[in-house]
């Protein structure tokens, strides 16, 4: 006998809430890119050049990829777009740990905690956005 948490609803209900949280955290992510341009350039690392330019081009991707999930022809495709960009952030999550002191509104914790949440959101993106197996 299988859980109830193992059935096909449930496995779809999970999917659509992780491809709802996905959707959600890139689109606002994306709109903190424009409204918030300085902020998001000062977590770049120095060595990193055009820093305006890399945070609306990343917002510009974030944007994309957000609205890409909403469209199973593309989802799949957006979805490693996501991971892609997750990964290719990954140096500014960096810097601002190693640097804590730069951003004191910031609690040293959750600097901290966000190089293992990139993980998580690496691993919830493909998941939420890979084709569903035909058992559910």
């Amino acid at each position: 006998m299988s859980s109830p948490s193992s059935s096909p609803q449930a496995k779809r209900l999970m999917r659509t809430l992780a491809l709802g949280f996905v959707f959600l955290w890139f689109f606002l992510g994306s709109i903190a890119h424009f409204v918030f341009t300085g902020r998001e350039m000062s977590i770049i690392p120095p060595w990193l050049p055009a820093k305006r330019l890399l945070v609306l081009i990343s917002g510009v991707f974030e944007l994309l990829g957000a609205l890409g999930v909403l469209f199973p022809p593309i989802r799949g495709a957006a979805g490693w777009g996501l991971v892609l960009l997750t990964l290719a952030v990954t140096p500014a999550n960096v810097y601002m740990w190693q640097h804590a002191d730069l951003y004191p509104a910031i609690p040293y914790w959750a600097l901290t905690l966000r190089l293992p949440f990139q993980l998580l959101l690496v691993i919830t993106i493909w998941w939420a956005t890979r084709p569903p197996r035909a058992s559910g």
